[in-house]
């Protein structure tokens, strides 16, 4: 295991069309975790002067690829999360830094499914490829993940990154337990997940207002506006 600095960094997707989530998000962090957290948001616009990549139809979210830049903004230097944005946080984040572990380049929980449905949140299509969802909560050991330049990650394919093939081996990706990134509407309800992860749709579209997680989610959204 490795020693940790006081500070949890913190890297979000950012999607215009899901501006909602990135704060119901960061707002289910900081009522759970029990270590000062840093946040930063993946926008593009505030990207622009590093990332010029064309953003392709089958990419459902603007974060798609500039989730492998965290390393890189990180200086390359201690660890970072990665997290999706369409997710609530259900337990103290500083239990799942606890898990990183120096032999590992980055770590994820690795799912083995298969999506059930052909079409996700805003008619995107449900793309189907190995390691699937591996890559919407990574814990970077950002070190040994020099690889992921902005020059690498501007011109690599979305399977060469999604599937770690910047990696030298395989066995440079350390498992994380399923709940911290369990999927809802793929996974059964569980109260002991960690992370719930909309991965089909969030309970801020209509059709998705009644999955699992949905009131812990509305009531983590609802502290964003709060005042006394």
């Amino acid at each position: 295991m490795t020693t940790q600095t006081p500070v949890l960094d913190i890297y979000i997707g950012y999607d215009r069309h899901e501006v909602v989530a990135y704060h119901a998000l960061c707002q289910s962090i900081i009522d759970t975790c029990s270590r000062p957290v840093r946040f930063t948001p993946l926008n593009l616009d505030s990207l622009k002067q590093y990332w010029a990549r064309e953003f392709l139809p089958r990419q459902s979210t603007e974060f798609s690829i500039s989730r492998f830049l965290t390393p890189w903004l990180s200086g390359y230097g201690g660890w970072s999360l990665f997290m999706d944005c369409d997710m609530i946080v259900r337990a103290d984040l500083a239990e799942l830094f606890a898990l990183a572990d120096d032999q590992f380049a980055v770590m994820c929980c690795q799912h083995d499914y298969v999506p059930r449905d052909e079409i996700k949140f805003l008619d995107h299509a449900q793309t189907r490829y190995a390691k699937k969802n591996w890559s919407s909560v990574m814990l970077f050991n950002n070190t040994r993940c020099r690889a992921l330049s902005p020059a690498h990650v501007q011109s690599a394919s979305g399977l060469d990154l999604h599937q770690f093939r910047w990696l030298s081996s395989e066995t440079e990706v350390g498992p994380l337990p399923l709940v911290w990134n369990w999927l809802v509407g793929e996974y059964p309800h569980n109260p002991d997940a960690r992370i719930a992860h909309f991965t089909l749709g969030g309970p801020y579209f209509k059709a998705y207002a009644d999955c699992d997680y949905a009131d812990e989610w509305r009531a983590a959204l609802g502290r964003t506006i709060h005042a006394d």
